[in-house]
């Protein structure tokens, strides 16, 4: 399968009281067109640093990152954040919402910062498949979480991506919208063809997976293709057994 992004090589270090430490170390990774790919691991593992690499948010130390036959960090500072704007979308556990702007002007405002114009048919099209319509003209702090973070799905989806990045999007929610925000993920690459990467703690989210990666210590521990549950929580047991 084509892949949509790709690291090789990928290194991230930190310094911490002037110790260094790689969060993301020596990894190799293909992200296939049109799937839906977890990152799992447990806290500091390196799956969201990984994640945001991939995403163009976070520039290695070391190793490049290409998607859609681009070098990402070969790219300036200004035609990066011009490639993402254009082929990028992200939804974040905290929603990312702007408080002072209405669900309209939070949707739509990523295609206006890169100087699109916003379809008002395909607007309610996106809004409407995710049953927030009659939100449209309130302000964030008048929703519910999980209504929140679907105006976050919309603002992703709006642009047409050819790649979504979620970082722990079910974290906030309850477990009835945390299912409703892993359904609507799993339409984005059925319906649209969007490729789907998703960093989370949540197991539940294996079953609407092409693939799931397993992370430790800045290493991608095991690949799993059509991944069961089960098979994800065997694996995460035996990494940590002594």
């Amino acid at each position: 399968m084509t892949a949509a992004v790709s690291g090789r090589g990928l290194q991230v270090a930190f310094e911490n009281a002037g110790e260094r430490f790689l969060a993301v170390n020596d990894v190799d990774v293909e992200i296939a067109e049109s799937t839906l790919t977890v990152i799992m691991g447990p806290s500091g593992s390196g799956k969201t640093t990984l994640m945001t690499s991939l995403g163009g948010l976070h520039a290695p130390t070391a190793g490049t990152v290409e998607a859609g036959g681009q070098d990402l960090y070969a790219l300036s500072a200004s035609a990066l954040a011009d490639y993402r704007l254009r082929h990028f979308g992200y939804i974040f556990q905290d929603y990312g919402l702007l408080t002072a702007l209405s669900v309209r002007d939070n949707i739509t405002l990523p295609m206006r910062a890169a100087g699109r114009e916003v379809d008002p048919a395909r607007f309610e099209v996106v809004c409407e498949s995710l049953e927030i319509s009659q939100y449209a003209d309130r302000v964030p702090e008048e929703l519910s979480g999980g209504t929140q973070q679907r105006v976050a799905c919309a603002r992703a989806l709006l642009g047409e991506p050819s790649l979504l990045f979620a970082d722990e999007p079910t974290g906030a929610l309850d477990t009835v919208n945390s299912r409703r925000v892993r359904e609507i993920l799993r339409r984005f690459v059925d319906e649209h063809g969007i490729t789907v990467l998703t960093v989370t703690h949540d197991p539940q989210f294996v079953e609407f997976a092409d693939r799931v990666l397993l992370i430790r210590d800045g290493r991608i521990e095991h690949s799993l293709d059509k991944p069961t549950v089960s098979s994800v929580i065997e694996l995460s047991e035996r990494s940590v057994a002594p």
